[in-house]
């Protein structure tokens, strides 16, 4: 269950002070430009709460190449609403003891998000070091996943690494990161 969600104003605020503690995120973007898109897109605001509620603190990371503002989840850990789930459910499906409540891809999609890719997840830790205790799932190339395998990342030892697993796997310290384009 989701706290109550705040005012579009007050999660504005929100928004627009985390998008100032952390200028290194999204260099040469200003908050007018972001907070013009989120006025002209209030449906994404609420999946920004979701992100938010769900302990991901969403930040800006940057510009996409159609000029959408690019925002991923930049919580030090994977958020902790989103743990221990599967991959896909499809995994869901073919796990037959101990069922985790979902899945990460269902979860994303159900909300309107997408998991971050590799490619993603290495520009997040560009930005700053996450994942040092927690894993994330990232989205799979589909030739990987009909072979039944899954990548996940973490940082340890001062580096970032990404790894596979089997989609059915599913552990407390495992979520996944969300990006959302506004």
């Amino acid at each position: 269950m989701l706290p109550e969600a705040p005012t579009p104003e007050e999660f504005l605020r929100l928004l627009e002070a985390r998008f100032g503690q952390h200028p290194q995120r999204h260099p040469g973007l200003g908050w007018a430009q972001v907070e013009a898109r989120l006025r002209a897109h209030p449906e994404k605001l609420r999946t920004l709460w979701w992100m938010e509620a769900t302990g991901g603190e969403p930040d800006v990371v940057g510009l996409d190449k159609r000029g959408e503002v690019v925002f991923f989840d930049c919580a030090a850990e994977s958020p902790k609403g989103r743990r221990s789930l599967c991959y896909d459910p499809e995994a869901l499906a073919t796990r037959k003891e101990h069922k985790p409540q979902g899945s990460a891809v269902g979860l994303a999609q159900g909300v309107g998000v997408g998991l971050l890719s590799e490619e993603e997840y290495h520009i997040l830790q560009g930005l700053g070091e996450f994942d040092t205790r927690t894993s994330s799932w990232l989205r799979t190339p589909p030739g990987m996943r009909r072979l039944r395998g899954v990548l996940f990342g973490d940082r340890r030892y001062g580096r970032v690494f990404v790894y596979h697993s089997g989609a059915e796997a599913y552990y407390a310290a495992r979520g996944f990161r969300a990006s959302l384009r506004v």
